[in-house]
């Protein structure tokens, strides 16, 4: 996936009431924009007289506009669907003004409950220090001749150990702990690298995803929902952070970022592990545009993670570590109709593949 959609239903509201996982304001809305990798949850009222109408979703952005139709029919309706007819109309396709002013009225629902933080507004995120500032500048670099994607300057790669396992026995030569600067002022030349965040469980950040290129883009942290607490054209600085909205900005784990635009967020570090970073545009990500950032445990490093089972399966660097199995185990070759313990799903992907297609041949 790589285009915003535009959604709406002829002749119909919708009425937004969640968006990953957080219950927002209930307001009502005619079109919807929804970018790479977000969902949400509206409510429709059936309250038209009986007949059939368009559902629409229209791609954001882009010349030509890419449309899509389905229809809703109501069941007492004696109006068969057609194509034929005029479609509900939808904003602009290049009315990023719309977007922006769109997404900053979808806010949280102070008097809902959730599962976390519960309820919500309960946790006041507006009077917390800010112990960090992350900026991440996308960029478009040529390396080597070749088209590449990066991360203030670094263009990610992946190398043959999985970056858990290699922070796990602690193979340094893996990755690069701190191979991204917090701040793409510090100017260095387009590379390659593997780069991983070295942050402290329990620390309260700020994040800054700036987009220097004319595509909007959309950024995922996994593990966590952050809080979008401001977004607005041109290049961030400190000074923007009088315009945040410290009250009820929606937590959500995937935001967008307009063109030439940047986006601010705020996150408390509260689930230790390694966590991917990335651009949702596949394209981009496979070409670069992604990072690490491994959390953990300032005061006990010992409780960061639970030991791992003494039957996993390793791959990479972490086989010549002598205390575990790059082989599968005898159960699994005694019997081809038992599937792996899934916590053994840290195998390399080729690996995965070649016992899951023999599995599958067997069964």
């Amino acid at each position: 996936m790589q285009m915003t959609l535009n959604f709406r239903i002829q002749n119909h509201r919708m009425l937004l009431v969640e968006t990953e996982g957080s219950y927002t304001l209930q307001e009502y809305y005619e079109t919807l924009d929804i970018h790479v990798g977000q969902s949400y949850s509206v409510l429709v009222t059936a309250d038209q007289s009986p007949a059939s109408f368009h559902i629409v979703a229209s791609s954001r952005f882009t010349d030509p506009v890419i449309t899509g139709i389905a229809f809703l029919q109501y069941a007492n309706s004696a109006t068969a669907p057609s194509t034929s007819g005029p479609l509900p109309d939808g904003p602009s396709p290049m009315d990023y003004n719309y977007s922006l002013n769109q997404a900053k009225s979808i806010r949280w629902n102070l008097t809902a409950g959730a599962a976390r933080p519960n309820p919500q507004g309960s946790f006041h995120y507006g009077t917390i220090n800010v112990s960090r500032t992350i900026q991440l500048q996308s960029t478009a670099p040529i390396i080597g001749g070749k088209q590449r994607f990066a991360v203030n300057n670094v263009s990610f790669i992946y190398p043959d150990t999985p970056l858990k396992l290699a922070d796990y026995f602690q193979l340094n030569d893996v990755f690069t702990l701190g191979g991204i600067p917090d701040s793409p002022a510090v100017v260095s030349p387009p590379r390659y690298g593997t780069p991983v965040i070295d942050a402290i469980n329990k620390a309260f950040i700020q994040i800054i995803f700036q987009n220097t290129e004319n595509v909007i883009q959309t950024w995922h942290v996994d593990g966590y929902a952050f809080f979008v607490v401001g977004m607005d054209s041109g290049v961030w600085d400190s000074t923007q952070q009088s315009t945040y909205n410290l009250n009820d900005a929606v937590a959500r784990s995937t935001t967008q970022v307009y063109p030439y635009s940047w986006t601010a967020v705020l996150m408390e570090l509260d689930n230790v592990g390694m966590w991917n970073m990335r651009c949702e545009d596949g394209v981009r990500r496979y070409l670069g545009q992604e990072l690490y950032m491994r959390v953990r445990d300032l005061d006990d490093p010992a409780q960061s993670q639970d030991p791992m089972p003494a039957n996993e399966l390793l791959c990479g660097a972490a086989c010549r570590t002598g205390s575990y199995s790059c082989e599968p185990p005898i159960e699994y070759i005694a019997n081809k109709n038992t599937l792996l313990d899934p916590m053994q799903s840290i195998l390399c992907t080729p690996l995965i593949f070649l016992l899951l297609m023999d599995f599958v041949g067997h069964s």
